[in-house]
């Protein structure tokens, strides 16, 4: 079998992780001179919507076009010279095109290089099926949406078909939608033959792909402790995940470039956009990363060892977006003397004529608003008050069903601008414009519903998933052990104690906060409640809720993971909150104070000075 089948161990570069993503990541990785493969996540499923979009106007696109202009043209001669095998979904909605660019640009050059296409996720065909048989959405109930408006709907696939296309020869696999993690397990498979039922190595694997596939978020973006790093961040080093076939993972960054790999910004990335860790899923593997340890080897190298497996669902998750009205809005900044209370009513007197415009022109209401006045005391229910506030940011924004009624606003905001209180201003240029609102449908379909093919070259490799039922058993949380503070505590802030780090999931948000030491989780397990938490983001919660938010224990590496429903507006541009997509929430809870024994604080010297 060609590649690196008996080979103990694997270094895999992770070089993407968005469409966008810094060109200067794959001559970095290559110049190590140590990756038997690198691998690309440009997927997110606003991305799928734009690329759909893309195809409709031309249907030699609907791909990543940079992995052909910015990846795979500058450096396909290294590439082909160190033996590396390229792994990435950039295939988008349109895998073979992407494939055929590639294969012209290979041509071009007189390389010889064998591409491999996955496909099978795309199921916009069966758009219809689906409504028909009513299909609901996994996380809210909400009905399969109107035919008419869905734009991109595909499965999420696994990492065996890639694998498949390694044993047949393939030098670079192409694949439309497949899990972020999947092409870096995909190598794993490939290069130490693992099977379906090896179900903790495939967690192993699967956890070394989740490390990888945000970028540089592993190696110090983002990272709690940013003055730490912020001086090196300019030539941030990509992650590498040195991988052997017992599946223990050591994550690292090339030697010489800036950020750093540690426990910290290794147990925040893993922590990154979960919900419960106990359960995972993902198409070829069930993960439980709560028993997951790390350890620092060496500078800018961490052991990662203790990821679970408890068998593979036997569906597929399949995701649709579709069209849901538009959005528009703006950002204007007040100055002066009660700038925040100069913003509210700023905001309330542009939708109060906007609604009037509205309704003279026999256009509907707006069908949601936002307006979040930035840096005022009562922003976010954290910040204090620390004087006067003297300057704000307000963002005003809302949806309707059509561009017409977000112009109508867009338009009587800058009309009101000589109309406004004092101290107004805008950073000078072009009026917004009406955007489409794209909205996610998540539901789940059997998997022999779904027919995978892998082309390698001009021939196509039998492959057929070999899912192998298996008993599942209940997970069982973790139960966090809780002290009390004693009779003479001292307050400290949560970030003295722990990291953070927040993201998304549709409308929900995560929040994953690493005790910083093992002494520290007694405190904060008795104290970061789930009532806490709730009342803390309480404005962001939807009336009603019965289980606005969930904590889970992490004792491997002495964690917590909230899990905050409903929290986003929608989430992604389906939003119009600020933070769409719950980047900052760890930020703003880190700020919160916990009691500790004094005798802790002086020992791990929290004290003032």
């Amino acid at each position: 079998m060609p590649g690196n089948i008996m080979k103990d161990s694997i270094c895999i570069g992770g070089a993407s992780g968005f469409w966008g993503d810094a060109a200067l990541a794959t001559p970095q990785l290559l110049a190590t001179g140590k990756l038997d493969y690198i691998v690309y996540d440009y997927l997110a499923e606003i991305t799928m919507s734009i690329m759909a979009r893309a195809r409709a106007s031309d249907p030699a696109l609907g791909y990543a076009t940079d992995f052909i202009g910015a990846v795979l043209s500058p450096n396909l001669e290294q590439i082909a010279s160190q033996g590396v095998k390229v792994i990435t979904n950039a295939g988008g909605v349109n895998p073979q095109a992407c494939a055929d660019a590639a294969r012209d640009l290979i041509d071009a050059r007189g390389l010889e290089l064998t591409v491999a296409v996955v496909t099978g996720d795309d199921l916009i065909a069966r758009a219809a099926q689906f409504a028909a048989r009513g299909a609901v959405e996994m996380f809210s109930g909400e009905p399969f949406p109107e035919v008419e408006k869905v734009a991109s709907m595909n499965a999420y696939l696994g990492a065996f078909p890639i694998a498949a296309a390694l044993s047949s020869g393939a030098d670079i696999v192409i694949t439309g939608r497949c899990v972020d993690s999947a092409v870096t397990l995909a190598a794993c498979v490939h290069a130490f033959g693992w099977k379906q039922d090896d179900y903790p190595l495939l967690a192993q694997g699967s956890l070394a792909g989740h490390l990888l596939e945000c970028g540089t978020q592993a190696t110090g973006g983002n990272f709690t402790d940013w003055e730490s790093v912020i001086d090196t961040l300019p030539e941030a080093g990509y992650p590498m995940a040195e991988i052997g076939r017992s599946g223990e993972v050591i994550l690292t960054k090339p030697e010489g470039s800036g950020g750093t790999v540690s426990v910290g910004t290794v147990a925040e990335q893993m922590l990154y956009e979960i919900g419960n860790p106990q359960a995972y899923l993902l198409p070829d593997v069930i993960c439980d990363f709560s028993q997951v340890k790390l350890q620092q080897l060496d500078d800018d190298r961490v052991r990662v060892t203790g990821a679970g497996g408890m068998g593979a669902p036997s569906t597929f998750k399949v995701s649709a977006t579709y069209a849901d009205g538009f959005r528009g809005g703006n950002i204007w900044t007040l100055y002066g003397r009660d700038a925040d209370t100069k913003a509210q009513c700023f905001a309330n007197s542009v939708l109060q004529r906007s609604r009037a415009v509205l309704q003279q022109q026999a256009l509907p209401d707006f069908t949601e608003t936002s307006v979040e006045v930035i840096g005022a005391e009562t922003h976010f229910g954290a910040a204090r008050r620390v004087g006067p506030v003297r300057e704000v940011d307000v963002k005003i924004a809302v949806k309707h069903p059509s561009p017409k009624g977000v112009a109508v606003l867009l338009k009587e905001m800058v009309g009101m601008a000589l109309t406004a209180p004092p101290g107004l201003t805008a950073f000078a240029g072009s009026r917004p414009k009406p955007s489409p609102v794209i909205r996610l449908f998540s539901t789940l379909i059997p998997r022999d519903e779904v027919t995978v093919k892998v082309l390698v070259g001009d021939h196509e490799v039998a492959f057929q998933d070999e899912y192998v039922s298996t008993h599942i058993p209940e997970y069982h949380s973790h139960i966090a052990p809780e002290q009390d503070v004693g009779p003479d505590p001292v307050s400290v802030s949560l970030e003295s104690l722990a990291f953070g780090r927040s993201g998304d999931k549709g409308s929900k948000a995560n929040i994953g906060i690493i005790a910083r030491e093992p002494e520290f989780v007694p405190y904060i397990a008795a104290q970061l409640t789930v009532d806490r938490v709730a009342h803390y983001f309480a404005h962001f919660l939807e009336p009603g809720q019965a289980t606005p938010v969930e904590r889970f224990f992490l004792p491997g590496c002495h964690a917590f993971n909230f899990l905050l429903h409903d929290v986003l507006g929608g989430g992604g541009v389906a939003s119009l909150r600020a933070d769409a997509q719950g980047k900052g929430y760890a930020q703003l809870l880190l700020t919160e104070e916990l009691l500790l024994p004094r005798t802790v604080a002086e020992r791990f010297r929290l004290l003032p000075a």
